[in-house]
């Protein structure tokens, strides 16, 4: 045990097991959310068992791999707003299959990589203005909420004002109220674990109710099918069809590796900070294993089918219950794999409840996305609105995600509308100049896509 330095990190065996489950406890509604979110009731293609079984092995493997690697406390999974934009934005809003839609999450995964072993992930980092990074979380924050608001069935849809108030006499918005009203109760005592126990009490009442159906098993071996999104990603088709490039592709690509290169960076300095692991430079110790794990980490959700998977920000409650070493996330990675033989309960918790011909509802995870979505856009605080320069450009960032499905068009408004802001105002020095290529690229790609839509789609 020495090599995990228990006694230098003031901790025991005992205290990180309990900070392994803990945070196994937290983190465990993305076995229930990733899958309805990658299944989306059948209309992906991606089986909601095969789902279940990506997700648990991804988790368990990384968080696994992280800790005896990196003896760090942190736990990874897939990560929730970029299996979103997996699924609504690059499989429906781009038409897609969700094999290519993996292979951009290789892709993403590999460059990730590469950007850590070259150092250029550190210059990339100081050349975008903290506001604008918050703004990006903070932005999928609020998609993350609608998307729940929506499979809740509290938001639907209008032709006149596009949104309007759901039905709340059929009782799956019932049962998704009752949801959100457990979990934020839950959330607000700072019971650990909340989320997870939100769902699993939705779940419970959506029985009793008959809303949603019984098991009929509790435990079941893993099948062939079980694993029939692993190694199935298309990376060339991804960016590649029809003797051309894809340029939508290609702008997705460089969405999710904004999103994953900045939450990432985020996660293990606020986290390692709280279990007071960073040096008086405020730098983590093995900084560059733990970030070329966690971009391994995305090649590797890619691969399995499971999405991008992403070191978690909730690895933060089992380093509140101690947790200070590598013990902690190998804890919480064999929780995840043993999960696996559950994949039947689960299913029944996760699924959708179809009120139309391959229309579904998801009440019982509902509240659950709501609640992330809440979480992520926390740090909004931190943002200065008070200064036009950065507020405005982090504003159009944070709305236009939700207002236009997606986290691409987003984070490139507020990339173009900082430059532009920086130019007229005559405060170009202060912009650093991958700033200014990467708002190019963004018009650039914006423009392309607009003109392959007119002309050839």
């Amino acid at each position: 045990m020495s090599y995990f330095k228990l006694k230098e990190r003031k901790t025991t065996v005992r205290t990180e097991i309990v900070a392994g489950i803990t945070t196994f406890m937290t983190m465990a509604y993305i076995i229930f959310v990733n899958p309805a979110i990658l299944s989306a009731g059948g209309a992906t293609g991606i089986p909601f068992e095969a789902a279940v079984i990506a997700t648990c092995i991804g988790a368990g493997l990384m968080s696994m791999i992280m800790g005896l690697v990196t003896n760090t406390p942190f736990a990874l999974a897939s990560g929730m707003g970029i299996n979103a934009v997996v699924i609504f934005t690059i499989v429906f809003g781009l038409g897609l299959s969700w094999q290519q839609a993996m292979g951009i999450i290789v892709i993403e995964g590999i460059i990730v990589t590469i950007f850590v072993l070259t150092g250029l992930r550190s210059m990339i980092m100081r050349a975008i203005p903290m506001g604008l990074k918050y703004a990006i979380g903070v932005g999928i924050g609020l998609f993350i909420a609608f998307i729940g608001a929506q499979q809740g069935g509290f938001v639907d849809m209008n032709p006149v004002t596009a949104v309007t108030l759901g039905d709340f006499t059929a009782s799956y918005t019932q049962l998704a109220a009752f949801g959100l009203v457990l979990t934020t109760i839950l959330v607000a005592f700072r019971i650990k674990g909340g989320i997870l126990l939100g769902i699993v009490g939705t779940a419970v009442a959506g029985m009793i109710f008959r809303v949603i159906p019984l098991p009929t098993q509790l435990v079941s071996v893993p099948t062939k099918e079980s694993f029939s999104t692993f190694f199935q990603a298309d990376i060339v088709g991804a960016v590649w069809s029809n003797g051309m490039l894809n340029v939508a592709a290609l702008v997705m690509v460089f969405a999710l590796f904004m999103t994953d290169f900045f939450d990432t960076m985020g996660t293990v300095i606020g986290v390692g900070g709280e279990a007071k692991l960073l040096d008086k430079d405020g730098a983590l110790p093995n900084l560059r294993r733990v970030l070329l794990i966690d971009s391994l980490a995305a090649v590797a959700g890619g691969l399995f089918g499971a999405s991008s998977i992403t070191t978690y920000i909730e690895s933060a409650s089992g380093v509140s219950d101690g947790g200070r070493t590598g013990i902690m996330p190998t804890v919480t990675g064999f929780l995840f794999l043993v999960s696996i033989f559950f994949a039947p309960l689960i299913a029944v918790v996760g699924g959708g409840v179809e009120i139309a011909e391959g229309v579904y509802k998801y009440p019982v995870t509902a509240s659950a996305l709501i609640i992330v979505g809440f979480l992520m856009m926390t740090v909004m605080t931190k943002i200065d609105f008070v200064d036009y320069e950065i507020g405005i450009p982090a504003f159009l960032t944070i709305i236009i995600m939700p207002f236009t499905y997606s986290i691409s068009y987003g984070i490139g408004f507020g990339f173009i509308s900082y430059t532009l802001i920086k130019i007229f105002r005559g405060k170009i020095k202060q912009l650093h100049p991958l700033m200014i290529i990467v708002s190019i690229l963004f018009a650039v790609a914006f423009v392309a896509q607009f003109l392959a839509e007119k002309f050839i789609g």
